[in-house]
């Protein structure tokens, strides 16, 4: 069963969404590949099953005091896609990898790109970090949430911003 709820953020509205009482999923508002609506399931108190952990360990990293999630996640994707998912939540706070090197990660190097696509079909942004990934330049490319947010994020996880 899929329930989900909303919690504010310093990027506005984040929808949680949870199958079987494990999380799921992390959309912002107005995010490149976020799903439809119904298929969010039934509305959820934020206290409740797994958002009060989520809701818990988001407010942490926001307020600067949580470097590592620790949350139970059922990641739905292709095993490649797992795979890079993986790689993202290996990617310390505060640093960044490029799409090569993510590929070359996984034992692939001429990946790049199937890496960049799967890093932008992440569910769970922000807990599995695929803003931490930049392109081989050292540019911003591609996010979900918009690079403007990226540049937000990875700002203050370098400490050269506060929410």
């Amino acid at each position: 069963m899929k329930q989900h709820t909303v919690t504010d953020s310093p990027y506005g509205p984040l929808t949680l969404v949870a199958e079987d009482g494990v999380l799921c999923g992390l959309y912002m508002t107005a995010q490149r590949h976020r799903p439809p609506e119904e298929t969010f399931g039934e509305p959820s108190s934020p206290d409740e099953g797994p958002f009060a952990e989520a809701r818990e360990q988001l407010a942490a990293y926001f307020a600067g005091d949580l470097k590592d999630f620790t949350l139970d996640l059922s990641l739905h994707g292709t095993p490649f896609q797992r795979s890079v998912w993986d790689q993202l939540r290996k990617i310390p706070y505060g640093e960044t990898r490029t799409y090569g090197e993510l590929a070359d990660a996984l034992g692939n190097p001429a990946a790049s790109r199937a890496v960049g696509l799967a890093n932008g079909r992440n569910p769970v942004g922000i807990i599995v970090p695929c803003h931490r990934v930049i392109g081989a330049s050292g540019s911003l490319t591609g996010y979900g949430g918009g690079l403007e947010r990226k540049q937000r994020l990875l700002d203050f996880e370098r400490g050269s911003a506060l929410f």
